[in-house]
């Protein structure tokens, strides 16, 4: 039995046409659809559920307080009971005729042996990019493939394709290593194998969108990065700390810029403009965590402004465990390299808490 995964977020209009379009293509082939759908604004967990009302071959799963394209993936393929496990885009940017393709690459129809892994990608013989990608997200998954390749050796030619089918029997032994953070759910499975997949690439045309608009932004960038380095790093960081730790850094330059423009600028006395610029780079790094770090428990509206008050109070106690630990430390007769050891281990200690502060009064679970 195959189960075909499909994670969405405001895809009401584009749902219907591809369970039709499944249904022509795995005519003659025991199948099922599970739509995993983020508490869809538009309705389209609630249209899900209608269609699963006269489409026996239909689930839904709702995810209520928590958002990301990796987890709603991880999620449908461990609540399927089927041998093989595939996840495409319900946008209608992926080719389902590729499916029965890909499920005789892994039962072994292909008389190739079976795979435990394949991989629709745009970058072997046969696939393109096509209409799909504007020229700007064209260029910026180049260059993402590339990093994956070269860092964590991924030997894929489309590491980036959210496009695969996976034996339901690996995906229960790598699930452990998974993040349910961001949006690459394949290059994260491809890492956490370390090789030990056998794994097939057949090509496809990516399609052009119909409706809705797409869910990648700019800061999927920085999603992508703390990724990398969280395999890099062997999984011993959570992608969320190194988001937080990378937003952070933006914050100090943040800081600084604003610091040296209110001294040198505009002669504003040196507390003073030490005091706005702390102020400018916390706010800076709440809306920057608010977007990215945690944006699986985005804060709008007033619970935005609750937020941004508690994270001021989280940063202040983080200054005074920066502070403390490095008092710690220091001897006046340390030399400099005591002075470096004192200063990072603060600089440490205030980052964790934090990060650990924030996630239980900033950004708390629902």
């Amino acid at each position: 039995m195959l189960s075909v995964v499909l994670p969405t977020y405001n895809e009401r209009d584009n749902l219907p046409v591809l369970l039709e379009r499944l249904e022509t293509a795995l005519a003659g082939i025991d199948w099922e659809a599970i739509v995993v759908d983020d508490n869809s604004p538009d309705g389209t967990g609630e249209l899900a559920r209608e269609l699963a009302h006269i489409n026996p071959r239909l689930r839904v799963i709702r995810r209520v307080g928590r958002r990301g394209l990796s987890g709603a993936c991880v999620e449908g393929m461990l609540a399927s009971s089927a041998d093989y496990v595939a996840v495409m885009d319900a946008d209608l940017q992926h080719d389902e005729t590729l499916l029965p393709r890909m499920l005789a690459a892994l039962s072994g129809a292909d008389n190739k042996g079976g795979a435990d892994l394949a991989v629709a990608s745009r970058h072997v013989e046969g696939g393109a990019v096509g209409e799909g990608l504007s020229g700007v997200r064209a260029s910026g998954s180049g260059l993402a493939n590339r990093l994956a390749r070269t860092f964590l050796k991924v030997e894929l030619s489309d590491p980036m394709s959210g496009f695969f089918m996976i034996r339901r029997a690996e995906v229960e032994r790598l699930a452990p290593k998974l993040s349910s953070q961001g949006f690459k759910i394949l290059l994260d499975i491809v890492a956490s194998a370390r090789g030990s997949l056998r794994i097939v690439e057949l090509p496809f045309v990516f399609r052009e969108r119909l409706h809705g608009e797409s869910k990648l932004d700019t800061l999927v960038a920085l999603d992508f990065l703390g990724l990398i380095l969280s395999k890099l790093a062997g999984d011993l960081v959570s992608i969320r700390f190194l988001m937080f730790m990378m937003v952070g850094a933006s914050g100090v330059v943040v800081h600084m810029a604003v610091l040296f423009t209110l001294t040198e600028l505009f002669a504003v006395p040196f507390t003073a403009a030490q005091t706005s610029a702390t102020f400018v780079a916390m706010t800076s790094n709440f809306w920057l965590n608010n977007r990215l770090t945690y944006r699986d428990r985005r804060l709008k509206g007033l619970a935005a402004l609750r937020g941004l008050l508690t994270f001021y109070l989280v940063c202040s106690f983080g200054v005074l465990a920066n502070v403390g630990v490095a008092t710690m430390i220091y001897r006046e007769d340390g030399g400099p390299l005591l002075i470096g050891i004192a200063g990072a281990a603060g600089a440490v200690m205030g980052a964790v808490w934090n990060y650990a502060a924030s996630s239980v009064l900033t950004w708390r679970k629902a």
